[in-house]
């Protein structure tokens, strides 16, 4: 959530932020009266109580005077009915400003370029250089169907489109792939957990997938728990609603989970393979960081993500989402994007993000900051999307007979 009291205080700088991630001004303008309504109702129970704590110091006086108090009572009585009222009216006007408050994204960064969508990314740099290949390289669904790795049809089978079901060499690539991105990011300093697939509303209100996304999450009939989009909910909430030492920090963390999204905003897109699929397995980074090296953590996690992709010898590139194409909750964005021979083009397979303390503010994690508690910074990342950088090893270590190589790296975990 974004600091109200920043609002409050600097609207239109503010503004002018929120403007260029492509909020609508009305909904500022709503967003400031209903700031301003609470202040108010903040006021007059203040000014309430105030009078009350006076007219209860002059009881003493009466008594010592000898004065009636009956009338003084009266007074007491009818002022507690209205702190009642303010209080009241204070906790409704709280209730809405939150309410509209929890639909406003995160303030890019200033260094965050201007955009539309993802045509306006910007390059940062390329790793490695594409394989040349003497003959057409196939899409990874072709070599899928070849190779008797994947099978989409048994996925419908058992759900429904844009589920899969991986066989032999699949299965066995996908779980070396698990097992060699969490070792390889526990060697750079981040900590293994294992987290719930289930998380409760107020989990996913702290990274902000609610309430604006709720069509896009797997819901569980008449119980108020979803299927995790990403282990970045589950692992960032662990310290939800604590107050965390400031020698604690960061927390640098990582997990393997199964996702699922129900792709709402994606009809029509990548119907075929393996690209956006409902469920699909991901190895993800987070950190919680004090503030001061919350940016230096941030390379920590791209270096890791692209050193995974340069281990595994698949050629990608690092690219800077414009403000049009910036998360809800992130304050800047680094994708990384495979290059896939057989679509001729990258494809993003990580997104590494620092969302400053936007979802900190909403999950209530703080540190101790000296004699007070300030908000720490959260930052999450693929490391990585593990259907992607199969399909990925598919396309760019197939051979003209359509048989696939297997990455060095990866053989150990093979028993090759």
């Amino acid at each position: 959530m974004i600091d109200l009291k920043l609002l409050q205080k600097d609207f239109e700088t503010v503004s002018k932020k929120l403007i260029r991630k492509g909020v609508d001004t009305a909904l500022l303008k709503d967003l400031k009266a209903k700031n301003e309504h609470l202040k108010a109702a903040k006021q007059a129970y203040e000014t309430l109580q105030a009078d009350q704590n006076a007219m209860s110091k002059e009881f003493p006086i009466y008594k010592k005077e000898g004065k009636d108090i009956s009338e003084l009572k009266a007074r007491l009585d009818e002022n507690k009915l209205k702190i009642a009222d303010a209080l009241e009216i204070q906790r409704e006007r709280q209730e809405e400003l939150e309410k509209i408050a929890m639909a406003i994204p995160n303030m890019p960064d200033d260094n965050v370029p201007d955009g539309e969508d993802e045509e306006d990314n910007v390059e940062l740099k390329k790793v490695l250089t594409p394989r040349e290949f003497s003959f057409t390289p196939k899409e990874h669904w072709e070599l899928a169907e070849q190779n008797g790795w994947i099978d989409f049809e048994r996925g419908v089978k058992l759900a429904t489109s844009r589920f899969s079901v991986q066989f032999g060499m699949g299965a066995r690539l996908e779980r070396a792939l698990i097992n060699f991105m969490l070792d390889f990011n526990r060697e750079r300093g981040f900590d293994e957990v294992s987290v719930p697939a289930l998380v409760n509303r107020t989990a996913l209100e702290g990274t902000g997938q609610l309430p604006k996304f709720e069509d896009d999450l797997y819901k569980m009939d008449k119980q108020d728990l979803f299927l995790i989009p990403t282990a970045e909910v589950p692992v960032t909430n662990l310290y939800q609603d604590e107050i965390l030492r400031e020698d604690e920090l960061p927390k640098k963390m990582t997990a393997y989970t199964s996702c699922f999204r129900k792709e709402a905003g994606a009809a029509g897109r990548d119907t075929r393979g393996m690209i956006r699929q409902h469920q699909f397995h991901k190895v993800e980074l987070v950190a919680v960081t004090h503030p001061e090296t919350s940016e230096k953590v941030f390379d920590e996690m791209v270096a890791c993500a692209s050193d995974i992709l340069t281990a595994l010898e698949l050629p990608h590139r690092l690219v800077n989402l414009c403000t049009g194409d910036l998360g809800f909750g992130a304050a800047h964005t680094t994708d990384i994007e495979v290059w896939l021979p057989g679509q001729n083009t990258y494809r993003e397979i990580s997104s590494i993000s620092n969302t400053r303390e936007f979802q900190a503010r909403r999950a209530k994690i703080r540190f101790k900051d000296g004699k007070k508690n300030s908000f720490v910074h959260t930052l999450n990342g693929s490391s990585l999307a593990v259907g992607r950088t199969l399909v990925a090893i598919m396309e760019n270590f197939q051979n003209e007979d359509g048989s696939i190589d297997i990455p060095k790296v990866l053989k150990p975990y093979l028993g090759m």
